[in-house]
């Protein structure tokens, strides 16, 4: 594969990201595991009527009936009144994503959505609500420990642990939702991400590869979207079986459309125009599973609006600016650009496109440097980034960062007509202004 050996897709990667990108289907799980348990559960209340009758413990049957119709009110009350704890909640946490998304950018609500905090408390709300309504239809209308068939005991009780389960996830729910309006924890999710994404980079030198000559392309044909993930083993194995070199053409993070070129073809034929549909995963947005400059693109989007006139919080663009700096100090040493992959006797079969380091740059710092010259705290963490960077960069990186730092003090003396103020403005600086 890659020169520092290429990692396996996970099993069921695209589906696995699917339904983490999706709010159903552990609610629904919930609800379906909730039925499976109460059953469960009603058999062996069941079991233990049938048992202590068997025994002729009449006076230990009526003492579970007298327990169990102490907690019929508890459960009756947690049935009506847990499907408007949960409308209440809700509500209120999706005002607060709105306006997280307002503030930074709408890219948190996939934050919010992928949320395994979240999921688990919507699943566990709604499984205590249809347990407790299943434990509503398993109490018996008569009294008489000799003619009762059972005796929701156990059920009643393991609706008092799910209700204080619920009350333990709410807390933790509400403190997650909180964070997510803060500037800190939602740029450090975000920066966390893209450092996994470049652990699961392959390493080793990006040496030009003598491709040989392109003798065909296939197009894509599959429904047009985000390009999420490609399904690098099944290429490899695909290019093997055909003899050939694969070069995929769009990177992660391209949209793609029916028709526009996918593959080109290198040293044989075309393997089958319908190869690509299950080697790669299209989306309707971009996802930080192998998108490397995802990240950038989020950290960029938040300093900017935090930097627009109606917001106005060069701060939050510091904080940005620190995430930035830390994942481009990350990179400056590792291979960057097309990743060739080997199959098992060696032999390259698949180019991958990635960024570059100059295009990482320019994501980083390109957008932000245009408002930042109006905001000296800005300009001043900006530019000590920069010199941060600078001095981890081998010879052949620092250009991009020389020339954006040349660039962002001439906006800076354009846009700053004092002197004081404008080497004030110039001076680096990596809390902006102490």
């Amino acid at each position: 594969m890659s020169d520092r050996g290429y990692r396996r897709p996970r099993t069921l990667s695209p589906l696995r990201e699917y339904l983490r990108d999706t709010f159903w289907f552990a609610p629904t799980v919930g609800l379906v595991c909730s039925f499976a348990l109460w059953w469960g559960v009603s058999v062996l209340d069941t079991e233990i009527v049938t048992h202590l009758k068997d025994e002729h413990a009449y006076e230990e049957v009526g003492d579970l009936i007298r327990f169990a119709d102490d907690a019929r009110t508890i459960v009756t009350t947690v049935s009506s009144a847990m499907m408007t704890f949960i409308g209440v909640v809700f509500s209120i946490s999706l005002v607060a994503v709105q306006m997280a998304s307002g503030q930074l950018t709408p890219r948190v609500v996939r934050i919010f959505v992928r949320s395994r905090i979240s999921k688990m408390t919507l699943t566990v709300f709604l499984a205590t609500f249809s347990f407790s309504l299943l434990v509503l239809t398993s109490y018996e209308s008569g009294s008489d420990p000799r003619r009762v068939t059972s005796v929701p005991i156990l059920q009643s009780m393991l609706t008092l642990a799910m209700v204080g389960l619920s009350l333990l996830l709410f807390i933790a729910y509400v403190s997650s939702t909180l964070r997510l309006m803060q500037v800190g924890p939602v740029v450090d999710r975000i920066t966390h991400e893209s450092l996994q994404v470049l652990s699961r980079m392959p390493g080793g030198a990006r040496e030009e590869l003598p491709l040989g000559e392109e003798t065909a392309r296939i197009g894509y044909s599959g429904r047009a979207g985000v390009l999420r993930e490609v399904n690098v083993a099944r290429l490899v194995r695909a290019a093997r079986r055909h003899g050939v070199v694969l070069r995929l053409i769009p990177r992660i993070g391209d949209f793609v459309v029916p028709g526009t070129p996918f593959l080109a073809v290198h040293g044989g034929a075309a393997p089958p125009p319908r190869m690509p549909r299950y080697t790669i995963s299209v989306g309707v947005e971009r996802t930080a599973q192998q998108d490397l400059a995802f990240g950038l693109r989020q950290l960029s989007d938040i300093a900017l609006r935090a930097l627009s006139p109606a917001v106005n919080d060069p701060t939050t663009a510091v904080q940005c600016l620190d995430r930035i700096v830390q994942l481009l100090a990350a990179m400056v040493h590792l291979p960057l650009g097309a990743v060739p992959y080997r199959d098992g006797a060696g032999a390259v079969r698949l180019v991958q496109n990635g960024p570059e380091w100059t295009d990482l740059v320019d994501l980083a710092f390109e957008e932000i440097r245009w408002c930042a010259a109006r905001s000296p705290q800005v300009s001043r963490r900006m530019l000590a980034g920069i010199d941060d960077v600078v001095a981890l960069a081998p010879e052949n990186r620092k250009g991009t960062l020389v020339r954006h730092r040349e660039l962002l003090v001439k906006a800076v003396e354009r846009t700053v007509p004092d002197v004081t103020e404008r080497e004030f403005a110039l001076v680096p600086d990596r809390q902006g202004i102490k």
